[in-house]
């Protein structure tokens, strides 16, 4: 009796070539003597009675039937070579054999400034193969876009991919495999648990389904957090360049941009441009998170309508939870038959999400939180010196908390958002609360050499240098030994840092650099008083730290009898 074999395309990257190399196979099985048929999906594929599956592109999770896989780049060599070559290797055992154990991965990392964690997390999972005996492959998408992509080829050898992100990133390409997701946190302070949870409950991903989540960070990788941070990561490069483009314009005089064609007004409006994108961008990709690309559409022109409607920031996190939601439901129960539903994403998902998300913004939403971004915005700049001082060591320290976690980043998004308003101290305190941890272990390290090894001073001269980026992280290795005392000893010197910026009434208009945006005229007020705040700030940090530290135990001498 001939073998009945079904062929089923399943690369989401590429599916016209998947269906295409399909045909070509069951050609090939049919000269072979084999009875061969093409599954338009992975669906029709549970529901066959065929002998054989093999799946063209990724992996089909069908744990009852015997599956093999033939990969594009395969499948485009002799036919009939490879065709043998999968009908000789059960790829069913070899998928059953990975569920409780693997050794190679590929991984992701991203945060959502894309400057510290994604790049220490890429560094902690490496180490972490390494000490294994595990081979791994790292993408980082940072600030400078991505880097070290993974190739399909690293992606089908691949028993887990492992996504340790703080953002959504886009998963199409894994479709098929089994994927484990935590955040850049979690990879990095505890990489042995990450690789261990990750070989025990990676699961399948398909087109409809999440990928498995570490329990402890479940709620902030599937709620408002996750969203929200996402947004805050695509505007950045926004504030920071309309930022440093409008403090440019003041290097030729606090109104030289009031005359029309000088580069200070031209410098001026290209800083403007730049501010005017920012809330449309947040918006977007808040919405995007949230519903992937279909959001995106409905959540820009929601930030647009915000923008308009003088709702700032404010109105764009509404408009962009509304864009992404109202998008996903559309996109999950529009029902379509099958000739009409490749209009869903590109006529029917854009133009009915946007219209609900237009008339809402204008007769429901807009006006009433106009008014509050208003009302937010007088309160801000009217606020008293004691007010101020007390919101500056609040967000100060706040950024000391959690070095990068949830406390810091929601601290940090809270003020990039103010920079809409044309409100600055609160980032000015922001940042420099965040640069008084890592500044602050190093000064320690210097005050009390022997209160720690060689390992932990070679740690504070990094620390220093992060520190000075604004890259708080820097204090990561000695939180992770001294949490108690290495958090108490940061946020004291960070709560001071905030409330000296706001009682000289710094301001600052770039929301990342660290101390080297004092390169940039007018990008900072006062720029001496927020230098001596920082100062002040890791100074305190140091001198208590140097004191609650514990003296390393010596190693206990060897005698002989």
């Amino acid at each position: 009796m001939k073998k009945h074999i079904l062929f089923v395309p399943n690369s989401p990257e590429q599916p016209v070539n998947a269906l295409i190399l399909a045909r070509k196979l069951a050609n090939v099985a049919s000269t072979l003597g084999y009875e061969s048929e093409v599954a338009a999906s992975g669906t029709d594929a549970s529901q066959s009675t065929a002998d054989i599956i093999i799946a063209i592109g990724q992996r089909l999770n069908l744990t009852d039937k015997d599956v093999r896989v033939i990969g594009l780049n395969q499948a485009q060599n002799d036919g009939t070579e490879t065709l043998q070559a999968a009908l000789d290797k059960t790829v069913q055992e070899d998928a059953a054999e990975t569920s409780t154990s693997a050794t190679r991965f590929v991984a992701i990392t991203a945060c959502p400034t894309g400057v510290a964690h994604t790049f220490m997390a890429a560094e902690a999972l490496q180490q972490g193969a390494a000490k294994h005996g595990y081979t791994i492959d790292v993408e980082t998408q940072g600030s400078v876009g991505a880097k070290n992509i993974l190739t399909p080829e690293s992606i089908a050898a691949a028993d887990v991919v492992i996504l340790a992100t703080d953002i959504e990133v886009n998963t199409d390409r894994f479709v098929g495999k089994r994927v484990y997701r935590c955040g850049t946190g979690f990879a990095l302070k505890q990489t042995d648990k990450a690789f261990e949870a990750a070989i025990k409950e990676a699961k399948v991903l398909d087109g409809n389904t999440q990928a498995s989540s570490n329990s402890s960070e479940k709620d902030e990788k599937v709620g408002i957090y996750k969203h929200l941070l996402t947004g805050v990561s695509y505007m950045l490069p926004m504030v920071v360049a309309g930022g440093l483009l409008t403090a440019l314009s003041f290097c030729f005089g606090i109104e030289a941009f009031k005359e029309v064609g000088s580069l200070a007004a031209i410098l001026k409006d290209i800083g403007g441009a730049a501010f005017l994108l920012m809330v449309p961008m947040f918006s977007g990709y808040i919405a995007y998170s949230i519903a992937d690309r279909p959001g995106l559409t409905p959540g820009l022109i929601g930030g647009i309508l915000a923008t308009n409607l003088q709702a700032g920031f404010l109105g764009g996190i509404v408009s962009g939870f509304l864009a992404g939601y109202i998008a996903l439901f559309i996109a999950k129960k529009l029902k379509l038959p099958t000739s009409l539903e490749a209009l869903k994403p590109i006529l029917l998902i854009p133009l009915l999400s946007s219209l609900i998300v237009g008339l809402l913004m204008y007769y429901v939403i807009g006006t009433p939180v106009a008014h509050i971004f208003e009302a937010m915005k007088d309160f801000l700049n009217n606020m008293g010196t004691t007010n101020a001082v007390l919101m500056g060591a609040i967000l100060a320290g706040m950024m000391c908390i959690d070095l990068g976690g949830p406390i810091n980043k929601a601290a940090y998004a809270f003020t990039v958002g103010l920079l809409t308003t044309h409100t600055y101290m609160p980032m000015a305190a922001t940042m420099a609360g965040g640069m008084v941890p890592a500044i602050g272990m190093a000064i320690a390290t210097f005050l009390a050499k022997s209160k720690f090894d060689e390992a932990e001073r070679g740690a504070g001269k990094a620390a220093f240098v992060l520190g000075l980026c604004f890259i708080s992280e820097g204090a990561i290795p000695f939180a992770a030994k001294d949490p108690a005392r290495v958090i108490a000893s940061s946020i004291v010197g960070g709560a001071i840092t905030g409330a000296l910026v706001a009682l000289a009434h710094c301001e600052l208009q770039a929301p990342h650099g660290g101390v080297f945006v004092l390169l940039i005229p007018n990008a900072v007020t006062h720029p001496l008083m927020y230098l001596g705040a920082i100062a002040a700030g890791s100074v305190t940090t140091g001198i208590i730290y140097a004191f609650l530290k514990q003296r390393q135990p010596q190693p206990s001498a060897v005698t002989t009898q």
